[in-house]
């Protein structure tokens, strides 16, 4: 089992920036990699970012690339989403996941957080 917790969503005008934290706990090491996905209201899950825990090699949606940066602190076992540049359609609830694969595919991702919300203000 491995145990995620996001925080760090809030209210932020148009232009401004936001970090999330993703602290994941348990068997970490059973899960290759963490992934962070949004939902809009009245749409899918969608993704946004991934992150290996041993390479740091990352990925990105095209819709954030250039504007949000994914990183991770093995020590900490904490993975971080750096979001700058923020509109309002970055408006979702921001859930932090674990999972074995490297995929955008939500259903490859095993363990989910609770969710942060972040609203970005016109």
């Amino acid at each position: 089992q491995v145990q995620v917790i996001e925080s760090g969503g809030g209210l932020v005008q148009a232009g401004g920036s936001l970090r999330l934290s993703c602290a994941a706990s348990g068997r970490t090491f059973s899960s290759a990699i963490m992934g962070w996905f949004r939902q809009a209201p009245g749409k899918e899950r969608e993704f946004v970012a991934n992150i290996f825990w041993t390479t740091g090699s990352t990925s990105y949606a095209d819709s954030v690339k250039g504007r949000f940066t994914i990183s991770r602190d093995n020590a900490k076992n904490t993975v971080y989403l750096q979001m700058n540049s923020l509109s309002v359609d970055d408006t979702a609830v921001y859930y932090c996941a674990a999972g074995r694969i490297a995929t955008p595919a939500s259903r490859f991702y095993d363990y989910w957080g609770q969710g942060t919300q972040v609203t970005v203000s016109s």
